[in-house]
């Protein structure tokens, strides 16, 4: 779609960049969202209001804001990282709280007469949640796992913003350098996320028809 190699060339850039921030945000959110869900059904209090707390902070916030938070607080405790690495940790920490969720919804679907199974037999909170609970949980809920990653897909685009070079950074590149080319630009760059997500999307229907069937 772009009339230049150098285009195609800025445009594969971007888009190499964004699938790395898209991957390494979501395995570090979906690890922080099992955490954060162990610690939400844990029988320990505090661990407990910590998880549910930062599940309504970071739920009820723009997903700007945790940029901005990144860009211009951290640097203020003298933590100074690059603009990737802040585009990643915010969609991480925020993208958490949205995995945690899904995490638990699936930790509660899980019957209680096996974890008092486990525990009967010595298995600790821990073992319990790790051998029998986080399997079967996990397996019960990839389709709104695999939203959950769509959504975050969609917010990396927010890291151009920030100087990340990521796909539409790219594209900003390439309207400036020539205005006319916007809606070939543009395009490339809706069917190149398109590519990531409609088949995460067809991804996910396919795994709700076969639980759907298995139940």
């Amino acid at each position: 779609m772009c009339t230049h190699f150098e285009d195609y060339g800025v445009q594969l850039g971007g888009f190499a960049w964004t699938l790395a921030l898209i991957g390494l945000s979501s395995v570090l959110a979906l690890i922080g969202g099992i955490c954060l869900a162990a610690m939400r059904v844990s029988p320990i209090p505090l661990l407990q209001k910590i998880s549910s707390g930062y599940i309504d902070i970071f739920r009820n916030v723009p997903t700007a804001v945790v940029f901005f938070f990144t860009l211009f607080v951290l640097p203020q405790v003298d933590v100074r990282i690059s603009f990737f690495a802040s585009a990643v940790t915010a969609l991480s920490v925020y993208y958490a709280a949205f995995f945690c969720e899904a995490v638990r919804s699936g930790v509660n679907s899980v019957g209680a007469g096996q974890a008092e199974a486990a525990r009967s037999i010595g298995l600790t909170f821990g073992g319990t949640l790790k051998l029998i609970v986080l399997p079967q949980a996990l397996r019960s809920v990839i389709p709104p796992l695999i939203n959950v990653f769509i959504a975050l897909t969609k917010s990396s685009a927010i890291a151009s913003a920030f100087g990340v070079a990521e796909l539409l950074a790219s594209a900003e590149q390439l309207i400036a350098v020539d205005s006319q080319d916007v809606m070939a630009v543009l395009g490339a760059v809706a069917l190149l996320y398109l590519a990531i997500t409609v088949p995460a999307g067809l991804l996910a229907h396919h795994f709700e028809h076969k639980l759907a069937v298995q139940r």
